[in-house]
């Protein structure tokens, strides 16, 4: 008896315009070696309330990006956890892609992740098996991030 497996990859084309890899964002709580991008120098917008605030870039909505080590008697099991906030207006769907390297900067893993349909305000979690066999020294980069409009 022969059974075939399917796996299909989705990729969602696009380009916002930034291609630079930049560090996987993380939680203060949470250990990691992934640090997030700084947002120091983004321009402020007035909001309707007259309130100043930052203004938002997409890639900010994944507000946490990490590697989480569940291994235990000897066996690799490294996962990797996000949250996204969607601070939209719009239903969005959102593709990263990322890469996983070791301190001298050699990839040893990388992947796309997707999460659809998240409304706006909501803030959704997820999680995905690697193929990593540790986390140890091992850094995450966003590689590319898009989000889009959902229908």
């Amino acid at each position: 008896m022969v059974v075939a497996i399917g796996i299909a990859v989705v990729v969602t084309a696009g380009n916002d315009g930034d291609d630079s890899t930049t560090a996987a964002p993380s939680t203060a709580s949470a250990p990691s070696t992934a640090s997030a991008p700084s947002t120091a120098s983004a321009p402020s917008t007035t909001a309707p309330q007259g309130e100043t605030r930052k203004a938002t870039n997409e890639r900010d909505d994944l507000t946490s990006f990490q590697i989480d080590d569940r291994s235990t008697g000897g066996f690799s099991d490294v996962w990797l956890t996000w949250t996204i906030r969607n601070n939209s207006s719009e239903k969005s769907d959102y593709s990263w892609e990322w890469e996983a390297v070791d301190s001298g900067g050699t990839r040893l893993a990388n992947g796309t992740e997707l999460e659809t349909a998240v409304q706006p305000g909501q803030t959704t979690k997820g999680e995905a098996p690697t193929t990593l066999k540790t986390a140890q020294g091992v850094k995450l980069n966003i590689t590319s991030f898009d989000r889009t409009r959902s229908y």
